[in-house]
């Protein structure tokens, strides 16, 4: 069954991650937003999650050129990681346990080795949040609970670091970090915090299917399935 529920579970990882990326590049100047590596592989990413071989094969080389030269840099390290999970997921859908299991330990521990590297940069946090958000959704609680912990803790570290950014973010920007933070704490059971982050997304959110869940969850009303954040990841 677990092995089932990751291989479903993969599908959904990049569900996050494009829009919160907006966050990275609003938090840097001109000059430092030239060097994000995030904008170096991510459509090459993107695209390889949409189901495209080559290009996930593309980006995944680029991460290792960058390591074998730099083997502490830590957004490489992070989108490497992301990339071995997904994979994973494709080794469990086809049968291949013991390579989806292998697969998945090394993605989370290079994604795990990025964020020790730099705990306070944006664009290590979110990936890795985005992962593990998306990825432990459909898996038992008891495997899913320490890594949802994990992926509403790189998203609260993010919203911390842009305090001083948060209100000059786009809005949809500012709706997917607060989805996630949202959805993270009510799928931990803390109602409390989840229904804070879903107002503040009703109110600092773009119109999205999102917003509308949010809306729906405060008046009690919320549909089991999760929206997808939009046609904002197809990796063109």
């Amino acid at each position: 069954m677990f092995i089932l529920i990751v291989s479903l579970a993969i599908n959904l990882v990049v569900a996050a991650g494009d829009a919160l990326f907006s966050a990275v590049a609003a938090a840097q100047t001109p000059a430092t937003s030239s060097e994000r590596f995030d904008m170096i592989v991510r459509t090459d990413f993107f695209a390889g999650f949409a189901g495209d071989a080559e290009r996930l094969a593309r980006g995944m080389a680029t991460c290792e050129r960058y390591l074998s030269a730099n083997p502490d840099h830590a957004e490489a390290l992070v989108w490497h990681g992301s990339g071995l999970v997904f994979r994973s997921g494709q080794a469990f859908q086809s049968g291949d346990t013991a390579t989806g299991m292998g697969l998945f330990g090394r993605g989370l521990g290079e994604m795990n080795r990025a964020v020790a590297l730099a705990p306070d940069r944006v664009g290590v946090r979110i990936p890795r949040g985005a992962t593990l958000l998306e990825s432990t959704r459909f898996m038992p609680a008891a495997q899913a609970e320490p890594l949802l912990r994990l992926a509403v803790g790189d998203f609260e570290r993010v919203l911390d670091l842009q305090t001083a950014v948060f209100s000059s973010l786009g809005g949809h920007a500012k709706g997917e970090l607060l989805f996630g933070l949202a959805d993270g704490h009510a799928r931990l059971g803390d109602q409390q915090k989840a229904r804070q982050f879903f107002q503040r997304m009703t109110e600092d959110g773009s119109p999205s299917p999102r917003r509308e869940y949010a809306a729906a969850w405060l008046s009690g009303s919320a549909p089991k399935a999760v929206p997808a954040c939009g046609p904002c990841h197809s990796g063109k």
